[in-house]
């Protein structure tokens, strides 16, 4: 009997050993079939990442070479108007009639109105198209505005241009359906870079600024690359980039903290007092009872008065040797205001161009006498005040830090943080563009 009880002991062992090694075997099988899958989910995931990158890799090269060419020809072109304006200075007695052709070419040529920078930054978050005549008219009407002597800049142009190229080399290549916000960005990148010579500032600009406090990285690698290839194509053209030398840079310690707070602050201000007069007189000339005609001439002949009236040629165009003057530290005190009433009757009314460069030209004058009434090197804090008032304007911390590093290198680098930081936090939520959306809150909102 106790041989029997053995005998059947041993076989339910056999029975469970059999029954855990089958087990062990099945897991196994499982697991192996879920690594396969998994591999291979894996490697269709990667092929499909290889297939995206190389696909806007290469729109992102396309982009910068197109965009990259066409701003390069519109810097160079702006460098000579701005020569022989500067050596004709009578010219600006033609700046309302100026006017009347920009009218009439925004009027008649292409769809009725104008979005300006704007209508590029609805068509980034729609997901829309940028239409082709946008680059044309633009490029001519912010031609014809600096060769009359209108205050304006050229890097607003640009992103219309590149946002316009971009969208259209998209429709010759049938990529219109591949997400057009990457596209319209991408072009905003490379136009931005080859004008302005700051890759790094304009690959991240274009991400930056459509929706304050949300980047679209997705556009990341199109946008590195259109910027890159842009600013080659732009350095191969013979366009110069600006590089700014400050001197008399001191040790940060805790009063120089303190002085540079103080000039953050004013920036701040400054950069709000900007957008308000800029949107103001944008108001006041685009009221139903003013025909377009009308408000422009009015405006270019009130530019031309203002002109006569102070005396200087200082407030013409971009004014890049008057901000290259206060980096040396030489400004004149009221040069800030004046660049801001100036520029607020040129774009105000229906004159084009940019609002980036005023806005450093702003900067860096008040940077300047802010300077020297704070006992601080006048050339750093005309430099951090360039930074923060564009920062104010603009609503894009990262962009200024890199435009700092890409402008004036590293050296000085802790001001330039500390100016942007507290310009971006202080100024609110006032922007030049109406169509940007803060998407995070700057401040925290009480509960009731």
């Amino acid at each position: 009997m106790s041989e029997k009880i053995k005998r059947e002991e041993k076989n339910a062992e056999k029975k469970t050993v059999k029954a855990s090694v089958q087990d062990e075997i099945d897991y196994v099988k499982g697991e192996m079939s879920h690594l396969k899958e998994h591999t291979t989910e894996r490697i269709v995931t990667m092929g499909s990442g290889l297939r995206s990158f190389a696909e806007w890799a290469a729109f992102g090269v396309l982009v910068g070479l197109a965009a990259g060419f066409v701003a390069s020809v519109f810097g160079l072109l702006l460098g000579e108007i701005t020569a022989y304006r500067m050596t004709h200075p009578q010219l600006i007695l033609g700046l309302p009639f100026a006017g009347l052709s920009i009218v009439f070419l925004y009027y008649h040529f292409g769809e009725s109105g104008d979005g300006g920078t704007n209508l590029v930054l609805d068509s980034v978050r729609k997901g829309g198209n940028v239409p082709w005549y946008v680059a044309v008219r633009i490029f001519l009407a912010t031609a014809v505005t600096h060769l009359f002597g209108g205050s304006a800049g050229r890097e607003g142009a640009a992103l219309q241009l590149g946002g316009s190229i971009s969208s259209t080399l998209a429709k010759i290549l049938h990529r219109e359906d591949k997400n057009p916000t990457i596209t319209v960005m991408c072009g905003m990148s490379a136009a931005f870079s080859a004008l302005f010579g700051t890759p790094l500032a304009a690959a991240v600009f274009a991400m930056e600024v459509v929706n304050v406090g949300k980047m679209y990285y997705p556009a990341l690698v199109p946008c590195s690359f259109a910027a890159l290839v842009g600013s080659m194509v732009a350095k191969a053209m013979g366009v110069e980039s600006e590089v700014f030398d400050m001197f008399a840079i001191p040790e940060l310690t805790a009063v120089t903290f303190v002085k540079v707070l103080i000039l953050a602050a004013g920036c701040a201000l400054v950069s709000m007092l900007f957008c308000i007069i800029l949107h103001g007189a944008h108001t006041f000339f685009h009221r139903p009872i003013w025909n377009k005609y009308v408000s422009v001439f009015t405006a270019g002949t009130v530019v031309v008065l203002l002109t006569v009236l102070v005396n200087s040629s200082d407030y013409m165009g971009t004014g890049m040797h008057v901000i290259a003057r206060a980096i040396e530290g030489e400004v004149r005190p009221e040069a800030f205001l004046l660049k801001i009433v100036f520029t607020a009757l040129t774009l105000g009314a229906c004159y084009k161009g940019g609002e980036i460069v005023p806005s450093f030209f702003v900067g860096a004058t008040f940077g300047c006498i802010a300077g020297q009434i704070l006992g601080l090197s006048p050339s750093l804090c005309a430099g951090v005040g360039m930074v923060s008032v564009f920062c104010g304007v603009t609503n894009c911390p990262i962009s200024s830090l890199l435009i700092a590093a890409e402008l004036f290198g590293f050296e000085g680098i802790h001001y330039f943080l500390i100016g942007v930081v507290v310009s971006y936090t202080l100024s609110g939520y006032y922007t030049l563009y109406s169509s940007q959306k803060i998407i995070y809150r700057k401040y925290r909102q009480k509960r009731m």
